[in-house]
C-alpha cells in the first residue's frame, strides 16, 4: 500500500532532489534484482525526495509491464517507505491504465505517466488518456509532457479539471512560453518538475518559472554532487551552480552528446568509474551505445574532480 495520498505526493516530491535509477541487468540482459535493490538502497540513504523506478534512465522504454512490475516491487520493498516510489505508465492508453493498476497493487506512492507509444494525438485525445488513467487509480499522477504528449496550457488546465489525481507536471520540453503560461493558468494546483535531459543545465531558469525541483541523472553515481548542485540552485547560488556547470556538467554533456544513446550509457558508466556494479544498456539500445574505452577514462578522471 502507498506511504503517500494523492494529494500528499506533490508537496512530497517539490521538497527535494528526485532520482531516476538505472536498472540493472545481468550477463543475459535479464533483470538482476540483487544489483538493483542494492544500488536502489544506496540511493535511499541520501537525502533524495523520490524515486522514478523503470522511468527514462531506468530503460523503462526497454521492458515488458510484467518486468516493469518487477522493478517497482523491488524498488519499493528496498525504500520500505523511507522514499516514494514513483512507478512508469506508458505505452497506450489500456497499457497504461494496467501498470497503474499493477503499480498501486505493488505499494507505489505515484505515477509517471509517459507519453504514449508512436501515436500523435490530438489535445482532446491526450486529455482523454490522462482520464482515463487517472480514473483507474487513487494514486498521485505525474503527467510528462514531452515528445507526442507535448501540451499547452489550456489542455493541461483541461486534464487538471477533469482529474484531481492529476498532481504533477513534468516538463521534457523546455519552451519557456508554454511553461510561463502553465504556471500562470494553474499556479499551485500541480507541482511542477524538470525532465528535461540532464536537467542541471537547466535548473536555475526553470526555478524562475515555478519548477520546484527536478530528476537527475548524475544523482546515480555522484548522489553528494547532486545534492550540493540543487541546494544552490534553490538557493539561486548562481556562482556556485556556474562553478558546476563549468566543471563538471557541461564537460560531461560534451561525452554525453557524442553518440545517440549515450544519455542512458553515460549514467552507467559513471557507475562504472566511481567503482560501483553497473551493467549493460539493452536494446533498443546496444553495445554500440557504450562509452568507448577512451571516453570511460574520460569521465572517470572527470568524476575524480567531484568526488
Amino acid at each position: 500500500m502507498s506511504q503517500l495520498s494523492a494529494q500528499e505526493l506533490g508537496p512530497a516530491l517539490s521538497r527535494g532532489l528526485l532520482s531516476f535509477p538505472v536498472t540493472h541487468f545481468d550477463n543475459e540482459l535479464e533483470f538482476d534484482e540483487r544489483a538493483y535493490r542494492e544500488h536502489v538502497g544506496w540511493l535511499s540513504q541520501f537525502d533524495v525526495a523520490g524515486i522514478f523506478a523503470a522511468g527514462g534512465t531506468g530503460e523503462g522504454f526497454a521492458m515488458t509491464s510484467a518486468e516493469i512490475d518487477h522493478v517497482v516491487r523491488a524498488a519499493v520493498t528496498e525504500t520500505a517507505g523511507r522514499v516514494p516510489v514513483i512507478a512508469p505508465a506508458t505505452t497506450g492508453t489500456r497499457a497504461a491504465i494496467e501498470q497503474a493498476r499493477a503499480a498501486e497493487a505493488a505499494g507505489a506512492d505515484g505515477i509517471l505517466l509517459l507519453p504514449p507509444y508512436l501515436v500523435e494525438a490530438s489535445p482532446e485525445g491526450m486529455v482523454e488518456h490522462v482520464t482515463q488513467v487517472c480514473a483507474a487509480t487513487s494514486l498521485g499522477v505525474i503527467f510528462y509532457s514531452r515528445a507526442n504528449a507535448a501540451c499547452d496550457d489550456v489542455t493541461v488546465a483541461r486534464m487538471a479539471e477533469r482529474s484531481p489525481n492529476l498532481v504533477g507536471f513534468k516538463d521534457g520540453v523546455g519552451n519557456i512560453e508554454t511553461m510561463t503560461r502553465i504556471f500562470a493558468r494553474l499556479g499551485d494546483r500541480l507541482t511542477y518538475i524538470g525532465g528535461l535531459p540532464t536537467a542541471e543545465t537547466f535548473a536555475l531558469p526553470y526555478t524562475e518559472m515555478g519548477v520546484t525541483t527536478y530528476s537527475s541523472a548524475i544523482f546515480n553515481f555522484a548522489p553528494e554532487f547532486a545534492l550540493d548542485f540543487y541546494a544552490a540552485v534553490r538557493d539561486r547560488d548562481r556562482a556556485t551552480v556556474y562553478e558546476h556547470l563549468r566543471n563538471f556538467v557541461i564537460p560531461y554533456l560534451d561525452i554525453r552528446d557524442r553518440r545517440p544513446g549515450y544519455a542512458v550509457s553515460i549514467v552507467k558508466a559513471g557507475l562504472t568509474a566511481v567503482g560501483r556494479p553497473s551493467s549493460r544498456v539493452r536494446p533498443p539500445l546496444t553495445d554500440l551505445t557504450d562509452l568507448t574505452e577512451a571516453e570511460l577514462a574520460e569521465l572517470t578522471t572527470l568524476v575524480k574532480t567531484i568526488a
